[in-house]
């Protein structure tokens, strides 16, 4: 793998160990971004999660002006902007502030979000959130063209034509289209958008979803070579014994935090219109709280010396993938060991794939 032909981000949230206050979980993420930056990560990437302990950031884009100004020069991302909870035209307007606020590039990654907790408290219906989903993304569009537009759609009628003010800088925009489950990649495709995919089905099925995608994406006349994200968790160690340790120890904390975010003994998502495949997935996380259920999920991951870890990586690049956001931040994970995660890898892995880092 030539040098500089792959990207690594990073990502933050208000992670530290449980009962931190939450003003202190704030400054561990500007400490993070800080970090990394100066490890030569090419951006932070953000999360988008409401009222509860799993990830608490209510507003990415609010965070990430903040960090624009802390920390000049970082790129920023997203992982996800959940766009149906969002009024489409003020969404298009804080992005192209932050367009204009921000020095790096701006990877948002848009998502239509899986929580039912988050749905109803929102007052959204969630069978609805594809159709929303897709509406934001054609005013969005509209909106950053630097024309006049006025949008009429199922959800958002516009009562006049205007001019978004400020006009985004579109040089530094790139939105990804987040795929949850191997059914999205085809509707991403057809939306245009590049591929934001996490680390957790085995990779024939990564693979699937890359090529779904690459085919709808060819069959429209788009570019089917652009960006290609996974966010993927690194836990790496003197030992892959080692590595394979610090995962059991740290992780099932976090799979028990989602299990209880997204309710998943209740099963909602059978039921749910556009999220029966979710029930499944969601139905796994509490047996992934156990650590001796985690071998497998821990094997799609970056976990052992960096020797394994590379390798393992370079199983994600042969299958097409060139972006990865480098996942430590985590619930209940201290501040030394998300930083010893994150400049390991830079340090021991990120040299022989991109040119931004040991130079």
């Amino acid at each position: 793998m030539s040098q500089g032909s792959v990207h690594f981000g990073f990502g933050v949230a208000p992670v530290e160990l449980p009962g931190t206050p939450d003003d202190r979980l704030y400054q561990e993420v500007i400490h993070d971004c800080a970090f990394g930056h100066r490890l030569g990560y090419e951006a932070a990437w953000f999360f988008e999660h409401h009222f509860t302990d799993y990830f608490p950031t209510p507003s990415p884009l609010l965070f990430m002006a903040h960090i624009a100004a802390r920390v000049p020069g970082l790129g920023l991302g997203t992982c996800v902007l959940v766009s149906p909870w969002y009024h489409p035209v003020r969404f298009a307007e804080e992005i192209a502030m932050l367009s204009l606020l921000s020095e790096g590039p701006l990877h948002l990654g848009i998502g239509r979000g899986t929580a039912k907790l988050e749905y109803d408290a929102w007052g959204v219906d969630q069978e609805e959130a594809r159709e929303r989903y897709i509406e934001t993304i054609d005013v969005l569009r509209l909106a950053h063209s630097g024309e006049p537009f006025q949008y009429r759609g199922k959800f958002l009628e516009m009562g006049r034509k205007v001019k978004m003010r400020p006009d985004a800088n579109r040089d530094r925009i790139n939105i990804y289209g987040a795929i949850g489950s191997p059914q999205s990649a085809g509707v991403m495709g057809e939306l245009g958008l590049p591929p934001l995919v996490v680390a957790n089905f085995p990779l024939h099925i990564q693979k699937n979803v890359l090529e779904t995608w690459g085919q709808v994406t060819r069959s429209r006349g788009g570019n089917a070579g652009r960006r290609k994200t996974i966010m993927i968790h690194a836990y790496l160690a003197d030992t892959d014994e080692e590595a394979r340790k610090i995962a059991k120890t740290h992780v099932p904390q976090f799979f028990a935090l989602q299990a209880r975010h997204y309710e998943a003994d209740k099963d909602f998502y059978k039921d749910v219109k556009g999220y029966e495949q979710f029930s499944k997935f969601f139905g796994n996380l509490k047996k992934m709280a156990d650590p001796a259920q985690m071998d497998p999920w821990i094997d799609l991951q970056l976990c052992g010396t960096a020797k394994t870890a590379a390798k393992q990586l370079e199983r994600y690049i042969e299958i097409g993938f060139d972006s990865f956001i480098i996942h430590v931040a985590t619930y209940g994970v201290p501040r030394a060991l998300r930083h010893d995660l994150l400049a390991r890898f830079a340090r021991e892995v990120a040299p022989a794939f991109d040119a931004n880092f040991g130079a």
